[in-house]
């Protein structure tokens, strides 16, 4: 955002002749002149930057002028001459220029009007004054920041950005940095955490059976169901946010039957889910790993913040039942794991 805090003087020169401004200055084309005035304007910016707490009250002379000659005798440009040890003025016979001043060293005085001259006086420069016939004066709130601060100029950089806001009524509007690549990859993402959801889900259905009830690993199991449904639902939020398009796709049907004659029905179910944790973990950094490719970094946070942490904690913990139901057997001891999960609501 531009300073609000400078101050800009608009200074016009329509009837000074050039006696009154300086009588011992030589005519000077009007071409020559502008490449001189440019030239010292460069040489006073220059001389801010380098000292910012120099006495100097003109800080820069903005480039973006308008010279407009009143007749083809009044040729002559601005003149600028500065010195540390004496005054600094600016002459001028054109109609108009502007000049941005340090608020706080400077005070505007208007003289009587008429054809003679206004001025912009310095107050802590002796002898250093802009001479004109009129003169008008904006200000702010007092601020010594030069304007060689500024370094976003928003009206003149968002010109681009509207060329690229779409016109079309299927466009998203909000769309910005987003991939092809990218969005197809987190459709794919929603299709893997709805089917891992599928497969938990009959899981559930499963243990929940009259001739198996293991109603604590089929409790596990349904809320893990919910879990992937939940991340598969944020994934399309994340979608719709980015400007993408949702595409659901179809899911291959789970397993109905869990018994393994060897391992028993809850070891080989637990064991089933912990490959496919695994196997999303692996999917969700491969995601991330195209996203920092394409260099989005708002979809890698994402990722890393929303699922990365939660799918390694989940393998952990798949991990210990899967070694707890290794170690009591087939036996009672799965009714006992089943209790525990059940009395403590683990999800």
């Amino acid at each position: 955002m531009v300073n609000p805090e400078l101050v800009t003087g608009t200074m016009s020169f329509p009837h000074a002749p050039p006696t009154e401004i300086n009588p011992n200055r030589p005519r000077v084309p009007s071409s020559t002149a502008r490449n001189l005035f440019f030239h010292l304007a460069d040489l006073i910016s220059l001389y801010a930057i380098l000292q910012p707490s120099s006495n100097y009250a003109i800080v820069t002379v903005l480039k973006s002028l308008h010279f407009h000659s009143l007749s083809p005798t009044l040729s002559t440009m601005p003149l600028i001459t500065s010195s540390p040890s004496s005054s600094c003025s600016i002459t001028s016979q054109t109609t108009s220029f502007r000049l941005c001043f340090s608020p706080s060293i400077i005070s505007a005085l208007k003289n009587s009007g008429g054809s003679g001259p206004s001025s912009v006086r310095v107050s802590k420069r002796n002898n250093a004054a802009v001479h004109g016939g009129s003169m008008s004066f904006a200000s702010t709130k007092a601020h010594s920041r030069s304007i060689v601060d500024v370094v976003f100029e928003p009206f003149e950089e968002v010109k681009k950005e509207l060329l690229l806001v779409p016109t079309y009524p299927h466009d998203s509007l909000a769309r910005q940095k987003y991939t092809d690549q990218c969005e197809k990859a987190i459709n794919d993402q929603i299709n893997v955490e709805y089917t891992v959801s599928y497969v938990y889900h009959a899981m559930y259905a499963y243990f929940s059976r009259d001739n198996v009830a293991l109603n604590g690993i089929a409790k596990f199991f349904k809320d893990s169901s919910d879990e992937e449904r939940q991340h598969a639902e944020k994934l399309m939020e994340y979608q719709n946010k980015r400007g993408g398009k949702v595409k659901l796709k179809s899911m291959l049907l789970p397993l109905s039957e869990f018994d393994n004659e060897e391992k028993g029905d809850a070891l080989h179910a637990m064991e089933l889910a912990l490959a496919l944790e695994k196997l999303n973990n692996e999917k969700l950094l491969n995601l991330h790993t195209l996203a920092e490719e394409n260099k989005d970094a708002h979809m890698a946070d994402f990722i890393e913040s929303e699922f990365l942490t939660e799918q390694v904690e989940s393998i952990k913990k798949i991990s210990e039942y899967v070694a707890q139901l290794r170690r009591v057997g087939k036996g009672h001891g799965v009714w006992h794991f089943d209790k525990v999960l059940l009395d403590a609501g683990v999800a």
